[in-house]
Protein backbone atom coordinates (compact mmCIF):
# COMPACT_ATOMS: atom_id res chain seq x y z
CA UNK A 1 0.00 0.00 0.00
CA UNK A 2 1.88 3.11 1.23
CA UNK A 3 5.21 3.91 2.85
CA UNK A 4 4.80 5.68 6.19
CA UNK A 5 7.43 7.14 8.52
CA UNK A 6 6.50 7.65 12.18
CA UNK A 7 8.71 10.13 14.07
CA UNK A 8 8.10 10.47 17.81
CA UNK A 9 10.36 10.46 20.86
CA UNK A 10 7.87 8.35 22.84
CA UNK A 11 8.40 4.65 22.17
CA UNK A 12 4.79 3.78 23.07
CA UNK A 13 3.41 6.18 20.47
CA UNK A 14 5.84 4.92 17.81
CA UNK A 15 4.95 1.28 18.47
CA UNK A 16 1.20 1.97 18.51
CA UNK A 17 1.31 3.76 15.17
CA UNK A 18 3.74 1.21 13.70
CA UNK A 19 1.46 -1.69 14.59
CA UNK A 20 -1.72 0.12 13.55
CA UNK A 21 -0.55 1.03 10.08
CA UNK A 22 1.39 -2.20 9.53
CA UNK A 23 -1.83 -4.15 10.19
CA UNK A 24 -3.46 -2.08 7.44
CA UNK A 25 -0.81 -3.29 5.00
CA UNK A 26 1.50 -0.29 4.94
CA UNK A 27 5.30 -0.42 5.07
CA UNK A 28 6.08 1.54 8.24
CA UNK A 29 9.44 2.75 9.51
CA UNK A 30 10.10 4.54 12.79
CA UNK A 31 12.46 7.20 14.09
CA UNK A 32 12.78 8.51 17.63
CA UNK A 33 13.90 12.04 16.71
CA UNK A 34 14.54 14.37 13.80
CA UNK A 35 18.15 13.33 13.27
CA UNK A 36 17.22 9.67 13.08
CA UNK A 37 14.35 10.52 10.71
CA UNK A 38 16.80 12.21 8.34
CA UNK A 39 19.03 9.12 8.43
CA UNK A 40 16.05 6.84 7.68
CA UNK A 41 15.06 9.07 4.77
CA UNK A 42 18.44 8.53 3.09
CA UNK A 43 17.19 5.14 1.93
CA UNK A 44 13.42 5.38 2.27
CA UNK A 45 10.86 7.47 0.39
CA UNK A 46 7.64 7.70 2.40
CA UNK A 47 4.28 8.73 1.02
CA UNK A 48 3.37 10.10 4.44
CA UNK A 49 5.22 11.22 7.56
CA UNK A 50 3.48 11.30 10.95
CA UNK A 51 5.69 13.43 13.17
CA UNK A 52 5.63 14.82 16.67
CA UNK A 53 6.13 18.56 16.97
CA UNK A 54 8.14 18.55 20.20
CA UNK A 55 11.16 16.25 20.29
CA UNK A 56 14.65 16.50 21.75
CA UNK A 57 17.62 17.47 19.57
CA UNK A 58 15.56 18.64 16.59
CA UNK A 59 11.88 19.56 16.80
CA UNK A 60 9.30 18.66 14.17
CA UNK A 61 9.41 22.03 12.40
CA UNK A 62 13.21 22.00 12.06
CA UNK A 63 13.13 18.38 10.92
CA UNK A 64 10.51 19.19 8.31
CA UNK A 65 12.55 22.15 7.04
CA UNK A 66 15.44 19.76 6.44
CA UNK A 67 13.15 17.20 4.76
CA UNK A 68 11.77 19.90 2.45
CA UNK A 69 15.27 20.56 1.08
CA UNK A 70 15.14 17.19 -0.70
CA UNK A 71 11.44 16.21 -0.68
CA UNK A 72 8.81 18.86 -1.37
CA UNK A 73 5.98 16.41 -2.00
CA UNK A 74 5.71 14.12 1.02
CA UNK A 75 2.54 14.66 3.01
CA UNK A 76 2.96 15.35 6.72
CA UNK A 77 0.69 14.98 9.71
CA UNK A 78 2.04 16.87 12.69
CA UNK A 79 1.15 15.67 16.19
CA UNK A 80 1.32 18.09 19.07
CA UNK A 81 0.21 18.62 22.61
CA UNK A 82 1.39 22.22 22.34
CA UNK A 83 -0.61 23.76 19.50
CA UNK A 84 0.07 27.49 19.73
CA UNK A 85 -0.86 29.61 16.71
CA UNK A 86 2.70 30.71 15.87
CA UNK A 87 3.99 27.15 15.79
CA UNK A 88 1.07 26.03 13.64
CA UNK A 89 1.74 28.88 11.23
CA UNK A 90 5.39 27.84 10.91
CA UNK A 91 4.27 24.28 10.22
CA UNK A 92 1.85 25.45 7.51
CA UNK A 93 4.71 27.31 5.83
CA UNK A 94 6.41 23.92 5.49
CA UNK A 95 3.34 22.34 3.92
CA UNK A 96 1.70 20.75 6.96
CA UNK A 97 -2.03 20.67 6.37
CA UNK A 98 -3.10 18.26 9.10
CA UNK A 99 -2.59 18.39 12.84
CA UNK A 100 -3.48 15.80 15.42
CA UNK A 101 -3.65 16.87 19.05
CA UNK A 102 -2.08 14.64 21.66
CA UNK A 103 -3.49 12.63 23.19
CA UNK A 104 -5.02 11.59 19.90
CA UNK A 105 -7.96 9.45 18.88
CA UNK A 106 -6.47 6.53 16.96
CA UNK A 107 -9.62 6.09 14.87
CA UNK A 108 -9.55 9.76 13.86
CA UNK A 109 -5.87 9.49 12.92
CA UNK A 110 -6.54 6.37 10.84
CA UNK A 111 -9.29 8.22 8.97
CA UNK A 112 -7.01 11.20 8.28
CA UNK A 113 -4.27 8.87 7.01
CA UNK A 114 -6.72 7.05 4.73
CA UNK A 115 -8.02 10.34 3.34
CA UNK A 116 -4.52 11.66 2.62
CA UNK A 117 -3.33 8.46 1.01
CA UNK A 118 -6.43 8.18 -1.18
CA UNK A 119 -5.98 11.66 -2.69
Amino acid sequence: MANILVVDDQMGVRRLLFETFKEEGHLVKMAENGNEALRVLEGYKPDLIIMDMKMPEMNGIDTLKEIRTFNQDVQVIMMTAYGDAQTMERAQEQGVMHYISKPFDLFELRDVVRDLLNK
